[in-house]
């Protein structure tokens, strides 16, 4: 009879996770060291391995990981069950080999993460939204998102994140979940629907976390987001941590709003009060409804954000991640699939959420097919855009990069507008920027190579 190497490999690091959960609840400052040591015994790559040992030498020195660490011990049964258990042994203990493997196969790359929108319908009208022109009428329906989860299962991908949209609004939502439960979810969610029922099913399932965005304090998000919001939120988030549910936020960073969020320690400390385990921090983008050049934050501001950022991690107990920012951390852009890409809710394969550029659409194909899109291939020949891995992005650093990009691949706007990026008054701000970005963020990308070294 033959042996099920990798089932008995999954098996075993399950076995393993629970025993450290076990750890965890017990005394996890104490254990954490024994669970790193059990980590390390199944763990699959040489990178799993600097992994551990990176986090060693962390939680010796960082009191901030020691707290992280509490944070995590207090959530609900069915999310460690879940949520860690996917997170931690199918996506990235098992997933990310598999992927590697297959992308010498395919000879393009396999993605961590899939973003899909299931539906662009939206109960709110945030001034601003990057998904603002996409048709409200769009959405997938359920069973084109359970077989394109399958095909990525089957590739590797165990960690999908949701957008919209809303998508809390999409019917079948939880019917999502309940299928893929050995799937870890993420959404982006603006978190107004989220009210004692909706709880109720999340902390059920177990696997999905929401990313609730939010400008800053009430005054900020409310004016971005409608009145009202910010309390809907904060009654929301009440709910999330009663139950021990694991959530984070989302903020989009703009020149108005990015002393708010990030100057002081005011605003995460509310956040992480109010029960956040992580946060995504995004910089404003001109695309989507209403694009408003003065709301995109000035270099000095970014240059303010690559040193506060890391500040935080080190000090807070709280993951908070900057995605233009922390290019010297993933090697530059990690869309095109490399590491993500976008489906929308009509189904068009865009590089990322920003670039609203498709030459493929997942009805028509199988989930490998699109990986070998020509508009992918045109992406990731050319990854990494620049040596200075703080300007790593084909929109708002490097925005030749995309012109080339979308006129070599043949690929087509996915809604009015879309183009703006590559002509016309805002190509010719992005460009102006992108060149004042590189003068500022070189010394600061010397900087923190030096210390990677």
């Amino acid at each position: 009879m033959a042996i099920n190497f990798d089932f008995a490999k999954k098996f075993a690091a399950e076995k393993i996770i629970k025993q450290a959960l076990n750890y965890l609840e017990n005394d996890p400052e104490k254990n954490l060291p024994k669970i790193l040591e059990l980590a390390d015994k199944v763990a699959r790559t040489e990178k799993h391995h600097e992994h551990i040992a990176a986090i060693k030498e962390s939680y010796q020195t960082n009191p901030a990981i020691r707290q992280f660490v509490r944070r995590l011990a207090q959530v609900a049964p069915s999310y460690k069950d879940g949520m860690i258990m996917n997170f931690f042994v199918n996506s990235a203990l098992m997933g990310i080999p598999r992927q590697y493997e297959l992308a010498k196969e395919l000879q393009v790359a396999v993605p961590w993460t899939i973003l899909i929108d299931p539906t662009s319908a939206c109960n709110l009208s945030c001034t601003g939204c990057w998904a603002g022109k996409y048709k409200k009428s769009d959405s997938l329906d359920i069973n084109t998102i359970d077989r394109l989860i399958t095909e990525a299962k089957e590739l590797g991908i165990y960690f999908i994140v949701l957008s919209g949209g809303e998508p809390t609004v999409y019917p079948d939502l939880f019917e999502i979940f309940h299928r893929h439960p050995d799937v870890g979810f993420m959404m982006y969610t603006n978190g107004t629907l989220i009210n004692d029922e909706m709880a109720d099913k999340m902390l059920e399932v177990g696997n999905v976390s929401p990313a609730i965005s939010l400008e800053g304090f009430r005054k900020s998000t409310d004016a971005r987001r409608g009145k009202g919001t910010y309390d809907k939120i904060m009654a929301a988030m009440d709910r999330l941590q009663q139950r021990g549910i694991i959530f984070g936020i989302s903020v989009t960073v703009t020149k108005q709003n990015a002393d708010e969020l990030f100057a002081t320690d005011d605003f995460i400390d509310h956040m992480i009060d109010k029960g956040a385990i992580y946060g995504w921090s995004f910089h404003y983008i001109p695309i989507g409804k209403d694009t408003e050049l003065e709301m995109m934050i000035t270099p000095e501001q970014r240059a303010n954000l690559a040193y506060r950022v890391p500040e935080i991690r080190r000090k807070k107990p709280f993951f908070l991640a900057d995605f233009w920012n922390d290019g010297t951390f993933t090697g530059g852009c990690i869309a095109g699939g490399r590491r993500y890409f976008h489906i929308n809710a009509k189904g068009d394969v865009e590089p990322c959420a920003f670039v609203h550029f498709a030459a493929d659409n997942i009805k028509d194909k199988s989930l490998k097919e699109i990986l070998q899109n020509p508009l992918f291939r045109s992406y990731q020949k050319r990854q990494p855009f620049s040596e200075n891995m703080l300007a790593p992005c084909p929109i708002i650093d490097q925005p030749y990069a995309l012109r080339s990009i979308v006129l070599e691949s043949g690929a087509r706007p996915t809604h009015p507008g879309a183009e703006t990026v590559l002509s016309g008054d805002i190509a010719d701000f992005l460009d102006e920027l992108s060149a004042n970005w590189h003068k500022v963020s070189k010394p600061i990308h010397k900087e923190r190579m030096a210390k990677k070294k």
